[in-house]
């Protein structure tokens, strides 16, 4: 990396921590972002960066055309928070009640407007252009990319490259995998009808309690017993709700819960063994119930090339002891849309150590470094693929 480049990223890191607490004290949730994607738009505007406003919706895209003809990089960063109040003891902790960056979204942003102000010095010499996306609502499906792309934010875009900033991984190292790297995200909510009565005479009665407990034991078989052992994939159950006092059997209870997998055909069979399942359950107890399955993100899949571009390019910048393959995580993220429609490569830039809580955690902080090291992977990525592609 041309060490003046890095040097002048290295100078930026007191800018980045600046704006990243002032973003982490004014956090907004998604779908929810005014002040945010104007405070990022108006700091491209002032570097003279093309700016398109409301993109998908809340989106930004800033623009930066190059001095020759050439490829378009894409880079992206997220900027909602969560509905997590935020318990750390820090001068930058939240000032809305409820609301914070749990996630690393605040360093995200402040990561690509830096990255953003050293591209742009270097617009003259660049042989083709960058496209710069700020991406709302990244929490909450359906999310704010699979919109963003529908209003134009990946037209003539050749590679798209994405960080996240990782807690739980040690700062100076970056994680990259070939395939795929997060899960697909569902959620289902079931609502099962039985008949209620006194809780002494339950003969009298169709259980809701007991078929929701029956049906909670038994769709966990469905990866354990009914899936290839070899297709990993996860089925939880977060809430089970069901009657209101303790001598009175329940008529109704509610579950809701999510599916992970990586694979399309994977998620199709557990949905279908789900129905089996409940169906059985319920005819065999004579309850009915009412079962709706929200598809989420899909998985994010990493091209081949452009991962093991990345890597090249990670070694060269933070050393080749510091560059490691990460073990694929159920966590989902949107950006597997963008590589859904154009190569490209997701990375994880290790931004503390085991001691740290884990993401989206009310004490959730990161190591703040860590997005010099992002930035100067982003900004050499950048430079090196359109000089050579």
């Amino acid at each position: 990396m041309d060490q003046s480049i890095a040097s002048r990223i290295e100078q930026l890191f007191p800018e980045m921590v600046e704006r990243r607490r002032y973003l982490h004290q004014h956090p907004e949730l998604s779908f929810h972002e005014v002040e945010t994607p104007n405070y990022i738009a108006s700091r491209l505007e002032e570097l003279g960066i093309e700016v398109r406003r409301n993109v998908g919706g809340r989106g930004i895209v800033g623009t930066i055309r190059g001095g020759k003809p050439g490829k378009t990089v894409a880079l992206r960063a997220d900027f909602d928070a969560l509905p997590i109040q935020d318990e750390k003891t820090v001068d930058y902790r939240s000032t809305v009640p409820g609301v914070m960056h749990a996630c690393g979204h605040d360093g995200h942003t402040a990561t690509l407007l830096a990255v953003a102000e050293v591209l742009v010095s270097q617009k003259e010499q660049l042989t083709g252009n960058v496209v710069l996306i700020h991406q709302h609502a990244e929490e909450v499906v359906p999310g704010g990319a699979r919109e963003m792309i529908a209003d134009g934010c990946l037209d003539g875009v050749d590679v798209i490259f994405g960080t996240h900033l990782w807690s739980t991984t040690t700062l100076g190292t970056i994680g990259t995998r070939v395939g795929p790297v997060m899960a697909a995200a569902d959620k289902f909510e079931l609502t099962l009808f039985g008949r209620g009565g006194h809780g002494a005479k339950p003969h009298e009665t169709i259980d809701a309690v007991l078929l929701g407990a029956t049906i909670v034991k038994e769709l966990q078989s469905i990866v354990s017993r009914r899936l290839d052992p070899l297709q990993q994939a996860v089925l939880t159950i977060g809430t089970l709700h069901a009657g209101n006092t303790f001598n009175v059997i329940a008529d109704r209870a509610q579950l809701t819960g999510t599916v992970r997998t990586f694979d399309e055909t994977v998620a199709q069979k557990i949905v279908s063994e789900m129905e089996r399942t409940i169906k059985g359950i319920c005819d065999a107890a004579g309850a009915t119930y009412t079962f709706h399955y929200e598809t989420g993100y899909p998985a994010v899949i990493n091209d081949l090339v452009e991962t093991r571009f990345l890597e090249a390019v990670a070694r060269d910048v933070i050393g080749d002891t510091s560059v490691f393959e990460i073990d694929p995580t159920m966590g989902g993220e949107d950006f597997a849309y963008y590589l859904k429609e154009v190569p490209g490569t997701f990375f994880f830039t290790g931004a503390g150590d085991a001691s740290h809580y884990p993401h989206h955690h009310p004490r959730f902080d990161f190591e703040e470094p860590a997005m010099v090291d992002a930035a100067k992977i982003l900004v050499e990525a950048t430079l090196r693929y359109l000089a050579t592609r």
